[in-house]
């Protein structure tokens, strides 16, 4: 394989600071942005398990700012260039008394999204836990994951990746796919969906789907899983209805490599 040009990024960190006088603070969303190119990207805290980890540090947290941030920023960052720079410019004067950046720290990456990926599961995610042996797995996790796969499979860089639905659903929904591709005439689409966490996950994905399907008929989709549903598992069971009642196939980790090399040739 040719070796990847390395691209300097650099990045903040976004601090949730509710009490600014006992200077604490808990990490709730990264930027990354390129040096010498246009890309730019937020990632925020989204998922209960997320915002589970700010109430347990600060029980008094404000639930309803931190939900809505993902599309506060997601509005802003597609302003003007001018605009941005001067939104972010301003931020920490605008937002001090909950909201601060971390000094600025550059790296060297090959691939965005994928540093994106990390930066945000090293910094802001909440730290796996372990029960019995068992790490607790994550969309963070599974992302990874993926991405690791998709790059030894050489398809990782023909797929878009983080992608917005509201052209299909509402203006102003934040929610994104995490890849999508094409081939043939075919729109496919996948999400990382853990079945171990919130079951509000999928639900959100069904409807989704519903909402893509009747403007694009010819869209597939796929839930990539942390592990194989479970049949004695009622939740597990209820996501897997939910998902045949909107053709959308699940394809758990155990199964991704075969996944992968099967699409491989269908995207170039």
């Amino acid at each position: 394989m040719p070796e990847e040009r390395q691209n300097t990024l650099r990045y903040r960190i976004l601090r949730y600071t509710p009490n600014l006088i006992r200077d604490e603070w808990v990490n709730v969303g990264l930027l990354l942005e390129e040096v010498d190119g246009p890309r730019r990207a937020m990632r925020l805290i989204e998922e209960a398990s997320e915002l589970a980890r700010v109430r347990r540090l600060h029980p008094a947290a404000d639930e309803d700012l931190l939900r809505a941030l993902p599309s506060e920023f997601d509005a802003r960052l597609r302003a003007p260039e001018a605009e941005v720079l001067t939104y972010l410019e301003k931020i920490g004067q605008t937002l001090s008394n909950v909201l601060q950046f971390s000094p600025q720290k550059a790296l060297l990456a090959e691939d965005f999204d994928a540093e994106l990926d990390r930066l945000f599961r090293e910094h802001v995610a909440p730290p796996p836990s372990v029960r019995g042996g068992i790490v607790e797995n994550t969309r963070v996790w599974i992302r990874a994951r993926l991405n690791d796969v998709f790059r030894r499979h050489r398809i990782l860089g023909k797929l878009e990746k983080s992608v917005r639905v509201e052209e299909f659903t509402q203006p102003g929904d934040p929610m994104r796919l995490d890849y999508a591709y094409r081939y043939n005439g075919t729109r496919g689409y996948l999400q990382t969906v853990a079945l171990g966490r919130d079951p509000s996950q999928a639900k959100v994905l069904a409807y989704t789907a519903e909402r893509i399907r009747a403007r694009a008929a010819n869209s597939e989709f796929t839930a990539i899983t942390e592990v194989e549903p479970v049949r004695e598992n009622p939740r597990h069971q209820f996501i897997v209805r939910l998902f045949e009642e909107q053709h959308i196939s699940v394809v758990p980790l155990n199964r991704i490599e075969k996944w992968a090399e099967d699409l491989r040739p269908r995207l170039r």
